[in-house]
């Protein structure tokens, strides 16, 4: 008789999953991200309306996606709604680019920012100083300190889900008061002369920063698509809620709630956090931050040299908190795919608490290799072209599965449905192109990443035949 294997145990409630999505998103992007978005659109008006477009479409995706999750209660979220939409080769490619880029490359930059704050306190850990060279590569103490993060959350989660889960929900809270608290703070500290100057006729001027000219039609578009490559890479990472659905409670239900939840929360709290900016801070101290920390600049203004500190224990907090998050839910989907044989072998096994400790290793490994290479900025137009791509082609799923299978369950159906989907298809391809067109380097290179899964499907495809038995 053979020896049962471990399960997943489902142990996370609506709360849980809540914070999931909502600390998964909140890393060290509201913190930084603005600068450069000034920088692109010039006026706060613009600077507010990219916040406004990225909640609107990540609110719609992830009401979307609600329907799937319905549908398709699983372990794997995303890949398996791309799989049973399409193709096997379609989830494969997904799945491909979620390992090699879009939650690997993540967990480094989310690592390598919470080394980068910590250096506010702890000078000796300064992304500024050199560890030691392996040829031309010359690596950081904040480097190396991000490496050693992901590697202790790894070990955390490979202990059971509630080891992570006491984590992600304690951390979470945490930032999310600070950033209410921040808020506040800011509001009531607010500056007359500074919002009247940001908020004059010219803060709904669509121009280059320090010019009164507006844009033409086509570089407007190309600026607001440059501009939307930081807030989309801020609010990314919601779905993870998805890759988690076996391990959640009533998950038909509860991860569409998460999901909306989670993302107007988020939302909201980024909109406000960029309008109490424009209280305290003129636009051209927004774009000319030092480092483009944004958040450490208008902190200084609220709280004086204390702000600094504040700052910098806040984004530790929330980069921590969000790497735990991305760590957990990442690995389910190598092991869903390893189940369908798509995947290293190793990956589809569940150790004695129930969770996919081989899968969580590698990712470990990965994102580790990628916390030494490029930078923070260089990875947001990789992450963020390719994330993109992928939700619009899911979305479009949607409709192909209301196709498909115009009877099956659907406890819960995406809202405004056909309406806003059609619009989020839109605004996401739109988004791509320009991105290609005006920022074509990383696109490109994240494009090609994921192409490069083709073939490596059809061999994985081919070592499965091999490996069952005639």
């Amino acid at each position: 008789m053979s020896e049962q294997q471990p399960s997943f145990k489902q142990s996370l409630g609506l709360l849980d999953s809540t914070m999931i999505v909502a600390g998964s998103m909140i890393g060290s992007g509201i913190f930084i991200v603005s600068a450069d978005i000034t920088r692109n659109v010039g006026s706060a008006g613009w600077l507010i309306a990219v916040w406004l477009i990225t909640g609107f479409m990540t609110i719609t995706a992830a009401v979307s996606y609600g329907e799937l999750s319905g549908m398709y209660p699983k372990a794997g979220g995303q890949y398996v709604y791309l799989k049973e939409a399409y193709n096997p080769l379609a989830g494969f490619l997904y799945g491909w680019s979620f390992f090699a880029v879009i939650q690997t490359a993540t967990i480094a930059a989310v690592g390598v920012a919470f080394s980068k704050f910590l250096a506010y306190l702890v000078p000796q850990v300064s992304e500024d100083l050199v560890a030691f060279s392996i040829g031309g590569l010359k690596i950081s103490p904040a480097q190396l300190l991000s490496i050693g993060l992901i590697v202790f959350l790894t070990f955390v989660n490979t202990r059971g889900v509630k080891a992570g889960k006491l984590i992600q929900t304690t951390f979470t809270v945490t930032k999310l008061l600070s950033l209410f608290g921040l808020i506040i703070f800011g509001l009531i500290m607010m500056k007359g002369d500074v919002w009247a100057a940001n908020w004059s006729k010219d803060a709904w001027h669509l121009h280059a920063l320090n010019s009164t000219t507006d844009y033409t039609m086509i570089a407007a578009l190309s600026a607001v698509a440059a501009a939307m490559v930081g807030s989309i890479f801020s609010s990314d990472a919601w779905n993870n809620v998805t890759f988690i659905a076996a391990e959640i409670k009533n998950p038909k239900r509860n991860i569409g709630l998460a999901l909306f939840f989670g993302t107007l929360i988020v939302s909201v709290i980024y909109i406000t956090t960029n309008v109490m900016y424009t209280a305290v801070l003129p636009m051209n101290e927004i774009a000319s931050a030092e480092k483009d920390r944004v958040a450490v600049a208008a902190s200084q203004v609220i709280f004086g040299n204390l702000g600094t500190v504040v700052i910098a224990l806040m984004i530790m907090i929330s980069t921590f908190g969000c790497n735990n998050g991305l760590i957990l839910a990442g690995a389910r989907v190598y092991y869903t795919m390893a189940k369908d044989g798509l995947f290293f072998k190793p990956a589809g096994t569940l150790n004695g608490f129930a969770v996919p400790q081989w899968a969580l290793w590698f990712q470990c490994l990965i994102a580790c290799a990628w916390s030494v290479s490029g930078k923070y900025g260089q990875l947001l137009d990789m992450i963020s072209f390719v994330a993109v791509l992928f939700y619009v082609l899911t979305i479009l799923g949607i409709f192909i599965l209301r196709k498909k299978y115009p009877n099956a369950e659907r406890p819960y159906k995406a809202f405004g449905y056909p309406i806003l989907p059609i619009i989020y298809i839109i605004a996401g391809t739109a988004f791509c192109v320009l991105l290609i067109i005006y920022k074509p380097a990383y696109a490109v290179i994240g494009l090609a990443i994921t192409l490069a899964g083709i073939p490596l499907y059809y061999i994985a495809v081919a070592t499965r035949k091999k490996a069952i038995p005639v």
